[in-house]
């Protein structure tokens, strides 16, 4: 009913000058491997030049950093307590209104490409192609209405090849919403052979916290099963005596000739930091080799533009469903709040704003979808969650959007990570983070501390500042209208800081439940 009446709206103001909208959304690309975002390790010249010709969000952050949950925020403009999906595991709920529907309400064709991972069908898509989850690096399969049918090729580049092809057969009568939505860098890595031989001649330099501990984090830090040399696959993760299965006996080949020479390092019996290390060197390679392939089709999507004259009209986005450890904290994988996870490289060049700027306003990804629209000249929904961005974007050093972000990770009962459930909040300077199973809190100076080294919750001395951002954190999940079962929890949890001053930042949680008592 949202979207009809919507459309009734909009149908009389549908206009020609409208811009176009082409969304580049990648699985698990870490902001610190974008070479705009100033990596260290690789390079990534095509989104560098969506960068030149736009605004970075350098302080973007994913509010369920998690896949299948973060695309639905980015879908709908609201929170996972409202949109309804919450995890990987449940079903997208289709029939409410999402920023793609209100475009092709008011005039607008509208495309989707590549990872949906949201186990539901696409609506408000006129064209519509998707793998089916986690979709294939090698010769993957497609679903679309007529079916699912298998291609032969890599994954990264039959999803440029098919957004393009779109692109040739879209009606030239309006205007037009492309979503190319890519597999990659996403677990278990697999590369094209054209980028076999990149960084095949030098090692990765390591973050500078590759083998921290975890004194002083929450205690799920210590267990959770997402280190680099303890939790690894040495098969899937690292490619020790492994072929991917949906390879054909050419591609194979090609893939043996490389990989197989190299297994012998996983014969050679390693331990502690030399362990560490050679897994490290194993995985982001493959890694960064995936994200190669995903700037080379943005590249190719960037010459399109170009070329047919769309370039001057068109909205380009680059951004991910979360970050990802790169060995930060000794890790892979996502989950945390902490900023390799939760901070998300979004890049907006919109031929109306600013140009090689960056802002380091705060934003989320509940943000994308008004901000969308609001470049389309189309209502946003008051009912979504989230603010445009679309004056950063013309000014980004002007007016804050947001002066805080919210996060809720739902996940609690993964056996392969074991990331504890938690609510999290942060402004400009704080961030407070409470893991309510566990009973504990970590709060952070990001301003003197932006590796979240120092957890000021164990610090009596930071007592009134972690029940101040810990009352923020409740105040925010209350304006978002969060469930009343995790308020409650964290209502508990203050109250457990306040009763004894000091005591209650990083306990096992039967101490906290005496001290709530």
């Amino acid at each position: 009913m949202v979207v009809a009446a919507t459309a009734l709206v909009l149908s009389s103001v549908v206009r020609a000058d409208r811009p176009n909208i082409v969304v580049i959304f990648t699985d698990d690309h870490a902001a610190q491997a974008v070479s705009a975002y100033g990596s260290r390790i690789n390079r990534t010249p095509n989104i560098d030049a969506i960068a030149r010709r736009g605004v970075r969000f350098d302080r973007f952050y994913t509010a369920n950093p998690i896949c299948a949950p973060s695309r639905a925020t980015m879908l709908t403009g609201k929170y996972s307590h409202i949109n309804g999906h919450k995890d990987n595991s449940t079903s997208f709920d289709g029939s409410q209104p999402t920023f793609p529907k209100l475009l092709h309400a008011a005039g607008y064709a509208t495309a989707l490409i590549g990872k949906w991972h949201l186990e539901s069908k696409p609506q408000g898509f006129d064209h519509w192609e998707i793998l089916p989850g986690q979709g294939s690096y090698y010769n993957p399969d497609f679903v679309n209405p007529s079916g699912t049918h298998r291609e032969t090729g890599y994954v990264t580049d039959l999803i440029t090849d098919k957004a393009l092809g779109w692109l040739d057969a879209r009606p030239k009568s309006a205007p037009f919403l492309l979503m190319v939505q890519h597999k990659a860098p996403h677990r278990n890595w697999e590369p094209a052979p054209r980028h076999f031989p990149l960084f095949a001649d030098r090692d990765v330099p390591e973050p500078a916290d590759l083998f921290r501990d975890y004194d002083g984090l929450a205690s799920g830090a210590a267990a959770t099963l997402m280190r680099i040399g303890r939790d690894m696959n040495p098969k899937v993760d690292l490619k020790f005596g492994y072929t991917p299965p949906r390879m054909n006996a050419e591609q194979a080949k090609v893939w043996d000739a490389f990989y197989r020479p190299l297994d012998k390092e996983g014969t050679v019996p390693l331990q502690g930091k030399a362990l560490v290390r050679r897994n490290y060197q194993r995985y982001i390679k493959d890694y960064l080799r995936c994200v190669a392939a995903v700037d080379d089709g943005v590249g190719r999507v960037l010459d399109y533009l170009k070329r047919s004259g769309l370039e001057k009209n068109t909205v380009v986005v680059y951004a991910s469903d979360q970050g990802f450890f790169l060995g930060e904290f000794g890790w892979y994988d996502k989950r945390w709040f902490y900023e390799p996870s939760s901070r998300t490289p979004l890049i907006v060049a919109w031929p109306g704003g600013a140009a090689g700027k960056a802002t380091s306003r705060l934003a989320s990804n509940v943000d994308v979808a008004p901000t969308l629209l609001d470049l389309a000249g189309v209502a946003v929904p008051r009912d979504m969650q989230g603010y445009s961005l679309k004056s950063l974007l013309q000014n980004p050093a002007g007016k804050p959007v947001r002066t805080e972000v919210y996060g809720h990770f739902y996940e609690s009962d993964d056996p392969d990570h074991k990331a504890p459930r938690y609510m999290a909040w942060r402004d400009e300077r704080h961030k407070v983070i409470f893991y309510d199973q566990l009973g504990e809190w970590e709060l952070f100076d990001l301003q003197r501390d932006p590796g979240e080294t120092r957890n000021l919750a164990r610090d009596p001395g930071q007592h009134d500042l972690l029940v101040q951002t810990g009352t923020r954190l409740l105040a925010e999940m209350r304006a978002v209208r969060e469930e009343p079962d995790a308020i409650a929890k964290v209502e508990t949890g203050l109250k457990s800081l306040q009763a004894r001053p000091g005591v209650g930042a990083c306990m096992p949680s039967s101490t906290v439940r005496k001290v709530a008592k």
